[in-house]
């Protein structure tokens, strides 16, 4: 064996990207195998006639579910409101319950409290209508249970609100990371890194909006499959990129990206949406969500390379074997969320 030869073999290599990624998804295991949907609280209160403004409202109250099971969360006005029995349905992973309450007071000023959310794991979303068309947002957490009604609400609220939901399911919505993962084990190159993530952002703000705006209309069902099948998608590109077989997104990743942005983002719409918002707050909601999915995502790609660049700093030189476990491990995750809500779509 020649010198040169010699000291190749003993030089350390710097950690690949793939696998410093791989070692990502292995720790994100232990969350991803119960992928997340956003399924926060929603109440709302709209007041009931324009001769009592703020004493008969009409209350509808979205709590979510675990299987069919009602999560014990209930909305707690002040001692002086009393309601009608309320009507209650099963509704899309949740109970909707309707009723209807008088208050001797005018409401504003006044504390709302959602009792049990100090013990949650879900946040609640809380609006009021006004008779003048304007509303007051609130997103309660376990941190914050309570709220005070006041008057028009300003654009920061509604910022922190919606950036903050938006934030949320991008981080816990683990099924639009794990695409974003595995295409940053198959691009080279800082430029096609940045250039494949913005059209990935651009094609899911593009159908963010437009089935937030009722432009377009796709079943929430058949999309959380195909969006399981496109994480299948890549890990099997990921693979082929390992053996030196290329692939489509090898090749073009940002085309790939952005097909796949497309479905992302009526992932992403069906989130929203489905708290039933009112038509005059979807602008504003729209926007700052989208900033907060897009602030949670640059988030998770940072996170990603810094661990990446971490590793290359330490010349770790682990098992060939263990490049490829974690695309192998999100590859068959994806599988059984696609099985799993393709028969759900079915009704199997």
């Amino acid at each position: 064996m020649s010198d040169a030869q010699e000291r190749g073999r003993h030089r350390p290599r710097p950690a690949s990207a793939p696998l410093t990624l791989a070692l990502l998804a292995a720790l994100l295991l232990p969350v991803i195998t119960g992928a997340h949907e956003l399924s926060p609280g929603y109440l709302e209160l709209t007041p009931l006639s324009a001769d009592t403004p703020d004493r008969v409202w009409d209350v509808l109250w979205k709590v979510p579910a675990k299987g069919t099971r009602r999560l014990a969360l209930d909305v707690a006005l002040p001692a002086d409101c009393t309601g009608t029995e309320p009507a209650r349905r099963y509704v899309g992973g949740g109970y909707v319950e309707r009723w209807r309450t008088t208050c001797e007071a005018p409401l504003t000023g006044r504390d709302v409290r959602i009792a049990g959310l100090e013990i949650a794991s879900n946040d609640v979303l809380v609006r009021i209508q006004r008779p003048d068309g304007s509303s007051q947002t609130e997103r309660l957490t376990a941190d914050r249970a309570a709220f005070t009604v006041t008057g028009r609400p300003s654009l920061a609220r509604i910022a922190v609100t919606y950036t903050g939901l938006g934030i949320e399911h991008i981080l816990l919505g683990v099924d639009h990371l794990l695409f974003v993962l595995g295409l940053l084990w198959i691009v080279r190159g800082p430029w096609m890194l940045i250039k494949t993530i913005t059209a990935f952002t651009v094609a899911h703000s593009i159908t963010l909006a437009a089935a937030t705006f009722r432009w377009i209309g796709v079943a929430e069902a058949p999309v959380n499959a195909a969006i399981a099948l496109s994480i299948v998608f890549v890990a099997v590109e990921a693979i082929k990129v390992r053996r030196g077989e290329g692939g489509l997104t090898a090749r073009w990743p940002w085309v790939v990206a952005f097909g796949f942005g497309l479905l992302h983002g009526l992932g992403f719409a069906s989130a929203l949406t489905a708290l039933g918002l009112p038509a005059a707050d979807v602008p504003s909601a729209l926007l700052f969500f989208n900033l907060g999915v897009e602030l949670g995502q640059i988030a998770f790609v940072l996170l990603a390379l810094a661990l990446a660049w971490s590793l290359r700093t330490l010349q770790a030189r682990p098992a060939p074997a263990l490049q490829v476990a974690g695309i192998y491990a999100v590859g068959a995750v994806a599988a059984f969320w696609l099985i799993d809500r393709t028969a759900l779509m079915l009704g199997v």
